[in-house]
C-alpha cells in the first residue's frame, strides 16, 4: 500500500508518517525542504523519539520524498497513491490543490479508477469544502462527476504535541523529530469516498464537530489558559505552569467548563469528556517535550479572535448556560499577555494602552463593551492580579 503525505514536517513526519508506517504503508513525502527531501530518500528511513519518562524510538523505514517543485513525479504519485494526507500549514495548503489536481486528472481518467481520501491535518475549520473547491477548480470539467463521486477530503483533528526544534539540531540531523506518545487521530467519517483505508489510530467519527470543538475548546483552550498564566508567572515551560498550585487548579477548572458545554451541545458523555481533560492535564505536564510557553502563547490576536480557542469557548459554554469564569481568567492572562519577543504580543500591548482592555475586547475578541462575558473577563481580572503578586 501507498500513502502520500504533503508535508514533511512535525506532524507529517512525526506523526502521519508513524502511522502509516505502522499500518504497512510505504511513505512518499512531499515537501519545500531540499534538504529534507535529500536526507529522506538517502536513507529510505527516519527516527521519531518517543518523550517521556520512559522515552524509546520508532523506526520508520520505507519512506521517500519528493520535492514539490518535482510537479510530474508528485502528480503520478497522486494517481498511484492509496491514501493521501495533508500537514503543510494553513497559509500553505492552497498551494497543494494544483498538484493534487494534476495527480487526480490523471488518476480519474482511467477507466474504473480507484477511490483517493484525502486526510486534511490542518489546523483549520472547514478545510474539507474549503480543498473541494480549490482542486475542483482545477479539475477537467469532463471528470467533475468523477471528482465529487471519487474524491474525499477529510478533515482531521490532530491532537498530538511536537516540540520546537532548534536550529541547532535541525542543523545536525535534519530528519530529528521528537514527539509526545499520544497518538489517536479523530477524523470525519461522512468525508470518505472510499472505504475507509486501514490505518492504526485512526479513528473515523460520525459527529466529528464535536471532535473539532474538542480540540480548540478543551484541548487548546486549557493549553492556552496554562500558557498566558504562567507567562505572567514568569515561567518559560507549560510543565512549570501545570505544576503550580494556583495556575492549575485554573486550568483544570476552565477545560471542565468547556467540557459541561461541549456535553450539552454535542450530546458527547460527559465522563468521556472529562477523562480526555484529565489525560490532557497529565500531558501537558509531560516535561520531556519541553514545550515552551512562548510558543503555546504566541500570536495572541489570533488567539483572542472571536471563534479561536478562548473566546470560543467561552462563547460556546455562555451559549449552553454555562458560566465560562476560569476561560474568562485566562483570556484575561492572555490580554496581558507583552512578550517583547512576539510582534502580536507587542501590538496587543500597544492597543491595552491606547484603548484598554474593553477596546480589545471588542475590536479583537467581538464581545460588546456592556456584553455579560465582556465584563466577566474584565471581573476575572482582578483574579488574575492576585495570582501574579504570588
Amino acid at each position: 500500500m501507498k500513502a502520500l503525505q504533503f508535508g514533511a514536517g512535525n506532524i507529517g513526519r512525526g506523526f502521519l508518517g508513524q502511522l502509516y508506517f505502522e499500518s504497512g504503508y510505504e511513505i512518499t513525502f512531499v515537501d519545500v525542504n531540499p534538504t529534507v527531501v535529500q536526507a529522506l530518500n538517502d536513507r529510505k528511513a527516519y527516527d521519531i523519539q518517543i518523550l517521556g519518562e520512559e522515552a524509546h524510538f520508532v523506526h520508520v523505514t520505507r519512506a521517500t520524498a519528493l520535492a514539490s517543485t518535482n510537479a510530474d513525479a508528485v502528480a503520478q504519485a497522486v494517481a498511484d497513491a492509496d491514501v493521501a494526507g495533508t500537514s503543510v500549514g494553513v497559509a500553505h495548503l492552497g498551494e497543494t490543490a494544483p498538484l493534487l489536481a494534476a495527480g487526480l486528472n490523471l488518476r480519474l481518467a482511467r477507466a474504473d479508477p480507484n477511490p483517493l481520501d484525502i486526510i486534511l491535518c490542518e489546523n483549520m475549520l472547514n478545510a474539507g469544502s474549503f480543498m473541494r473547491e480549490k482542486v475542483g477548480a482545477l479539475i477537467d470539467p469532463a471528470l467533475a462527476s468523477t471528482f465529487a463521486s471519487h474524491v474525499g477530503f477529510v478533515e482531521a483533528s490532530v491532537g498530538r504535541m511536537v516540540p520546537v526544534v532548534s536550529d541547532e539540531t535541525r542543523e545536525e540531523d535534519p530528519l530529528w523529530i521528537g514527539v509526545e506518545a499520544y497518538c489517536e487521530l479523530p477524523v470525519d467519517e461522512q468525508g470518505f469516498r472510499g472505504p475507509i483505508p486501514p490505518i492504526k489510530n485512526l479513528l473515523p467519527k460520525p459527529n466529528f464537530q464535536a471532535y473539532v470543538e474538542r480540540k480548540l475548546f478543551v484541548h487548546n483552550a486549557g493549553h492556552a489558559c496554562a500558557a498566558y498564566l504562567g507567562y505572567l508567572k514568569h515561567l518559560d515551560f507549560v510543565w512549570e505552569a501545570m505544576q503550580d498550585e494556583r495556575i492549575r487548579p485554573i486550568v483544570e477548572a476552565a477545560m471542565a467548563e468547556s467540557c459541561e458545554g461541549l456535553h450539552r451541545k454535542h450530546g458527547v458523555p460527559l465522563d468521556e469528556l472529562q477523562a480526555h481533560a484529565e489525560d490532557l492535564e497529565q500531558r501537558f505536564q509531560n516535561r520531556a517535550l519541553g514545550d515552551q510557553v512562548a510558543r503555546v502563547a504566541g500570536d495572541p490576536l489570533r488567539k483572542l479572535s472571536p471563534g479561536d480557542r478562548l473566546i470560543g469557548a467561552m462563547r460556546m459554554c455562555d451559549s449552553q448556560g454555562v458560566q465560562p469564569e476560569n476561560l474568562a481568567t485566562g483570556t484575561a492572562a492572555a490580554l496581558l499577555y507583552d512578550n517583547p519577543d512576539d510582534p502580536g504580543a507587542m501590538q496587543l500591548h500597544a492597543m491595552w494602552k491606547e484603548v484598554g482592555p474593553e477596546g480589545i475586547l471588542g475590536s479583537v475578541c467581538g464581545l460588546q463593551p456592556a456584553s455579560p462575558l465582556s465584563r466577566l473577563v474584565l471581573k476575572q481580572a482582578t483574579r488574575v492580579s492576585v495570582l501574579i503578586r504570588f
